[in-house]
């Protein structure tokens, strides 16, 4: 069985092909999103979803959210006195829906479908396959975002009998796609893409944030010191929900307590336009861009289609409207889409006959090319396959050395869609050997050929002598190579994720720390004492006591959310 599953910014979602539909899978709360948050609880365990989100407000120097933008960087993030890389920490993420799955199949799980933004670099990708390795789970496929929620309207739509021209409108957490998808007679054919991989509902919440510090005088807090990181953490979770609140109230009121002062304003949507203007402008140029790639204008779209909990937004519906001139789609769950799609593409994966009549194609997100050299010394990048070429594809082109007699020529690989290489990304670089010879005789011929997974091989062959160089691009600065994973392996064995059946007591021992520290006088006192009763029941190890303790702690948080 190949389980699908949406690895994103803010949430994640498991889910199965089964019985001829896509499928998805609950967590251990009987819910479909799970937090992407990792949390070092203090028993040693690792902690994922719900309640280490509960932790980043009660426990931020051991609690760690939006990971998945660092994918690819080789940076580090702190869980208490531990270092963990980006893909360690979407690896128990990904240990954790996996886990999921198995408990809903009955069944071993090792095989999956992991989707990307689409506008992730390569680096990134491989750093997804090496989060996806870690977790014990093999990658069949990386499947970019908006083609994943492609999938899963193109079959609703199909059904529906609407065809054509879709646009995919998807703001989640972290990132931004647009793709225009051809949907013809079973046919799901991806014409351009474009995106933001650093523009998103976080990036939102930031901006009311920095605007709730200038209009109440709180200093903004750093996330980053110990002494400030539990402020930061209350005022984002603050922040967070009254964006949200946006989506089904005309205005919402943030308060923090901090410093024995009270800071509140009212947030409301002329407000919140104002505050996110830069952002909303920057919506605007993947979009234009997808639309001049796929020679398409706005007006003869069949559909948009809007994916990601950010659409949730009504000032983000609004522009989509402003922007297409029609009022978008929302008949799939924004949050559920991609899953579902992830779970159509590994029906497809595992050839199911339900999905016979579906056929799938998909583009190279960037431009990838090599550099050379201009009359003014400046590298230049020349494309060897352009943006949104459908994939698998090979192309070549054909270069010679810039001076006579050279032995060997470097050819360097980027990425990217800049006239000079200096602004662009490097992939990489192939050395070959040369016979001397006048520059104009010696013709080098230099093949990309790029798979559906993102994986680049190149090579160089001199056409005089045809000797011939090749490698694959399968390895960057920043990301794990093979011997590496298996060292990290080694290192996270020991590390045990929190039991499923315990999440639940988890979850709630999380949400009486979080409100404890937020509350005051009895209401704080109350929630001591329920906590330490619930501690010592679950110690004790007798169910009835867990049950009668969980009861009282939940009657006490539920007090301290609903204060009369």
């Amino acid at each position: 069985m190949i389980v699908g599953i949406d690895l994103g910014t803010t949430n994640s979602l498991a889910s199965v092909w089964q019985d001829g539909r896509a499928t998805l899978v609950p967590n251990s709360l009987g819910r479909f999103l799970t937090p992407s948050v990792v949390s070092l609880d203090t028993t040693g365990e690792i902690l994922v979803g719900e309640p280490a989100r509960e932790r980043l407000a009660s426990h931020p120097l051991s609690t760690v959210a939006a990971f998945k933008r660092s994918m690819g960087t080789g940076r580090s993030m702190m869980l208490g006195d531990r270092s963990f890389r980006p893909e360690e920490l979407s690896s128990f993420v990904l240990r954790a829906l996996k886990a999921d799955a198995e408990a809903f199949l009955g069944i071993p799980v090792d095989e999956a479908v992991i989707t990307v933004p689409a506008y992730f670099s390569d680096s990134q990708r491989q750093a997804t396959r090496v989060a996806g390795e870690l977790a014990d789970l093999r990658v069949e496929r990386l499947l970019n975002e908006p083609t994943a929620a492609a999938l899963a309207y193109g079959l609703h739509e199909h059904k529906e009998g609407r065809e054509g021209e879709i646009l995919v409108f998807d703001l989640g957490g972290g990132t931004f796609d647009v793709s225009v998808i051809d949907l013809f007679d079973g046919v799901i054919e991806v014409r351009a893409t474009a995106g933001d991989n650093f523009l998103g509902g976080e990036d939102f919440d930031t901006a009311i944030m920095a605007w709730f510090a200038r209009t109440t005088g709180l200093p903004l807090p750093d996330a980053t010191d110990p002494a400030l990181a539990p402020l930061s953490a209350r005022l984002r979770n603050q922040v967070e929900a009254a964006r949200r609140g946006l989506s089904v109230s005309d205005q919402v009121e943030l308060r923090i307590d901090s410093g024995g002062r009270s800071f509140s304003a009212t947030l409301d949507a002329e407000a919140f336009m104002a505050v996110g203007k830069p952002l909303f402008d920057r919506l605007r140029q993947p979009v234009a861009r997808a639309l001049a790639d796929s020679r398409i204008r706005a007006e003869n779209l069949a559909a948009v289609v809007l994916v990601g909990g950010a659409t949730r937004m009504p000032s983000v519906r609004r522009l989509a409207a402003t922007l297409f001139g029609r009022l978008p789609l929302q008949t799939i769950d924004p949050d559920q889409a991609v899953a579902l799609g992830a779970a159509v593409q590994a029906g497809l994966k595992m050839r199911d006959s339900a999905l016979d009549d579906v056929v799938l194609t998909d583009v190279a997100p960037y431009t990838l090319g090599i550099e050379v050299v201009e009359g003014s010394g400046a590298g230049r990048l020349l494309p060897v396959i352009e943006r949104n070429t459908v994939v698998p594809v090979s192309r070549t082109q054909t270069v010679s050395p810039v001076a006579d007699f050279q032995r060997r020529v470097v050819v360097r690989i980027y990425q990217g869609e800049s006239r000079l290489v200096k602004d662009n990304i490097r992939l990489g670089d192939l050395t070959l050997e040369l016979a001397p010879r006048k520059s104009r005789d010696q013709e080098i011929e230099v093949r990309f050929t790029y798979d559906i997974n993102g994986l680049l091989e190149v090579t160089a062959r001199s056409v005089v002598d045809n000797v011939m160089e090749r490698v694959v691009i399968e390895q960057h600065a920043g990301v794990l190579n093979a011997e590496q994973v298996k060292e990290h392996l080694l290192a996270l064995a020991p590390l045990k994720l929190a039991p499923r059946d315990a999440m639940g007591n988890r979850l709630l021992l999380a949400r009486a720390e979080r409100l404890h520290e937020a509350s005051l006088g009895t209401v704080r006192k109350g929630l001591a004492e329920a906590t330490a009763a619930f501690d010592a029941a679950l110690a004790s190890q007798d169910s009835g006591r867990i049950l009668t303790t969980a009861a009282a702690l939940a009657h006490e948080v539920a007090a301290a959310e609903n204060p009369t």
